[in-house]
């Protein structure tokens, strides 16, 4: 029986142009190499899962091949890019600074630096997590990020930059990650989708996306977890049962009762995501939200901002063609000071019910 792997290590980028959502940076990394503009510290910052660890790897890789490629990539047929492949580098050395924070760790860092490489040009030296470094492990990496031999360089990462001593940042040159679009995130499941065999519908993708919340590794342990869950089939309805996520239709039909001025229907279906055992704040942040998308499929300059896949894209922009302007603006601002006052409530069903009611009469002409 063949040992399984989770498709986050399994489909790990091995080249920058496999790394998804980070095309500028992973640009400007690939034009160092290649003008030979290497600094001797880095400094890769941004939210989890986004590519830090793995353009490090891709970066280490790449400037200790032997027969780097005329795009700046590494051989993988070289021995330093065999020894990479294999995980017996003795050129790439990892810490992890959640779990190795003191002064003594960092000393027996800055031993091995003194040691120059055996086979390429670099010793590369990445550090995990280094916002969790203690303060007198900081001071000690000082004199050694500032002028480390000309073979050492080094990489640190970080979720939470602003942990990060300023005398540490100044010393290296600093790169910010961005959180990984839904688009993008779609489109990578996509293709894991295909290559594992898994049938999946792009309104499911999309939800999976939205939960990771732009974290790649997030939306591929989700995948892999509804995978084996839903026998290599995930539709929309089986995604959001398992994510326990509201039915976006939900909102479709209350904005329509809305419209119609439909109280007593808005207050049933509100009733009907209660019974589901969802949270009332909840069904309020998700109306809130799906007020926002209508809003911005009003113009053709905000569509873009609807982040949804192209099928439920088509239904926002069906329901925002029957919503006034002034509907949905009016709809947005009770539904935020619903939001702001829930904590505050005595009676917090009544509070989101009378926002119901509020709302409903929004386009009651006789109300006006």
């Amino acid at each position: 029986m063949s040992e399984y792997i989770v498709s986050a290590r399994k489909y790990r980028p091995v080249n920058f142009d496999a790394v998804v959502g980070q095309h500028s940076l992973t640009a400007t990394l690939k034009n160092a190499i290649l003008g030979n503009h290497l600094a001797h510290a880095y400094l890769f910052c941004g939210p989890r899962g986004v590519g830090k660890t793995t353009c490090a790897r891709i970066f280490a890789k790449a400037i200790n091949c032997l027969n780097r490629k005329p795009n700046g990539d590494a051989c993988d047929e070289c021995a330093s890019c065999k020894a990479f492949n294999e995980q017996r580098s003795f050129n790439i050395h990892e810490l992890d600074a959640a779990s190795n924070n003191s002064v003594e760790d960092i000393r027996e860092l800055i031993q091995k630096v003194q040691v120059p490489p055996q086979v390429g040009n670099y010793s590369v030296y990445i550090v995990d997590e280094v916002h969790m470094l203690s303060t007198a492990a900081f001071n000690a990496f000082l004199k050694t990020l500032e002028e480390p031999p000309s073979y050492a360089v080094f990489i640190l990462a970080t979720t939470e930059k602003h942990k990060v001593l300023p005398t540490i940042i100044s010393r290296c040159q600093v790169y910010d990650f961005n959180r990984i679009t839904i688009e993008d995130t779609i489109k990578h499941l996509q293709y894991v989708a295909e290559k594992e065999g898994v049938t999946a519908e792009v309104d499911a993708l999309n939800e999976i996306a939205q939960k990771a919340d732009g974290g790649m590794r997030d939306a591929l342990s989700i995948f892999d977890q509804l995978v084996s869950s839903t026998n290599n089939n995930l539709t929309y309805k089986t995604v959001i049962e398992h994510l326990n996520v509201l039915d976006v239709e939900y909102y479709f039909r209350l904005v329509d009762c809305f419209l119609k001025n439909d109280i007593f229907q808005c207050e049933l279906i509100f009733n009907e995501v209660l019974q589901k055992g969802f949270d009332a704040q909840f069904f309020i942040a998700g109306l809130n939200a799906h007020l926002r998308d209508l809003m911005m499929c009003k113009s053709p300059d905000t569509i873009k901002l609807v982040e949804k896949g192209e099928n439920m894209k088509k239904k926002y922009l069906e329901q925002a063609q029957n919503c006034p302007p002034e509907f949905l603006i009016r709809a947005l601002t009770l539904c935020n000071e619903c939001d702001l006052n829930y904590t505050v409530s005595k009676n917090k069903r009544l509070l989101v019910e009378l926002i119901l009611i509020r709302l409903a009469q929004l386009t009651d002409s006789k109300k006006k």
